[in-house]
């Protein structure tokens, strides 16, 4: 059994570090907050942000950053995508030489960095060589109560992943590995622009078939995007594309979708945030692929239309409105998109 350091105390790191004790592993789960880390451990429960699931007796919480990472075998990164960077900055001095795993999904506005990029960055070329990304469909709410899940966990180098499968792997959660990291963290990131518009839809009061409509050519727009940046479309097919984008459409476990319904039915972008009152990563995240399309050359209509509804004024009726009269296409013409040659990572 491993000693497993987790870095954030949110729903996610709570459910992560809650799944690893049940595993038999030992794990610190550090929490920014001293006051927060103090009620975690005196209740034993995540009651602002993981309510009704236990914390096992196998978790040990702390805000004391160097004492949570002293002689780990593993860091799990559970923070917001906003605050990976700082984080790490923060963690560096402290991390032992151990595989780092990363369990947040987005893309730093303000560069437009995957976070494998931004952990590079910060730590150096050499360090991606122990860096994965746990990525896939799952709320935390549900393995938290050891509901049965699937995830991916990808890495550029092949033994760094398959750690990180077999440190998670358990009858409750099954892991996949994959060396495509560039699709996986893009698929983790755009879905949620997806949600959102899958919200506002809800929102609406449109049913299923408008629902179906934003989430195929939702993919359409995640992997034109991700082909363009390196990745293998073949990913898009699989949990951190496909999987992931059902589950954050469809499921009211999600923020964005929940952030979008709201959006729909009249309130302001900030009335929204209030309402979901957590982190909604498809708010930044629509900006980052706004650019990032303009910087690849590449459509993508839906995040577009979003875009403008949450930063421009334009109502959502309007914006339902521009993507149904759009331009007419023929579908299959993605296919010579999605042909792109790409090589496994060396």
């Amino acid at each position: 059994m491993a000693t497993v350091s987790i870095l954030g105390a949110g729903s996610w790191g709570t459910a992560l570090a809650c799944h690893l004790a049940r595993s038999g592993h030992r794990v610190r789960l550090w929490a920014r907050s001293a006051s927060h880390a103090a009620v975690l451990a005196d209740v034993k429960e995540n009651t602002r942000y993981l309510p009704g699931v236990s914390i096992p007796s196998g978790v040990t919480v702390t805000a004391d950053l160097p004492a949570s990472l002293r002689g780990s075998e593993a860091v799990v990164f559970a923070v917001p995508s906003h605050a990976f960077g700082e984080t790490v900055s923060l963690a560096r001095p402290y991390l032992p030489p151990v595989p780092v795993i990363n369990a947040a999904k987005g893309i730093e506005e303000d560069t437009l960095r995957r976070l494998s990029q931004v952990w590079a960055d910060l730590t150096g070329d050499r360090e991606l060589q122990r860096y994965c990304a746990l990525s896939g469909p799952s709320h935390a709410e549900e393995l938290g109560r050891a509901m049965p899940t699937a995830l991916v966990a990808a890495s550029p180098v092949s033994a760094v992943a398959e750690f990180a499968q077999d440190l998670f792997m358990s009858p409750c959660l099954r892991v996949y590995t994959n060396r495509d990291l560039t699709g996986v963290e893009t698929g983790g990131a755009l879905k949620n622009i997806i949600a959102v518009a899958t919200g506002v839809s809800d929102g609406l009061g449109f049913g299923d078939n408008t629902r179906a409509a934003l989430m195929t050519r939702g993919l359409a727009e995640i992997t034109r995007l991700g082909v363009r940046m390196g990745a293998n479309p073949l990913t898009f097919a699989g949990l951190t594309g496909v999987g992931d984008l059902i589950v954050t459409c469809t499921s009211m476990h999600s923020r964005n979708r929940r952030f979008g319904m709201a959006v729909g039915r009249g309130l302001s972008v900030q009335e929204a945030l209030v309402e979901v009152s957590q982190i909604v990563e498809g708010v930044r995240t629509t900006r980052a692929a706004t650019r990032l399309a303009v910087r690849f050359g590449v459509e993508l209509p839906i995040a577009r239309q979003v875009y403008a509804i949450l930063f421009e004024g334009l109502t959502p009726s309007e914006g339902v409105n521009l993507l149904m009269t759009r331009q007419r296409r023929h579908e299959i013409e993605e296919v010579a998109l999605y042909g792109i040659a790409w090589k496994t990572p060396e």
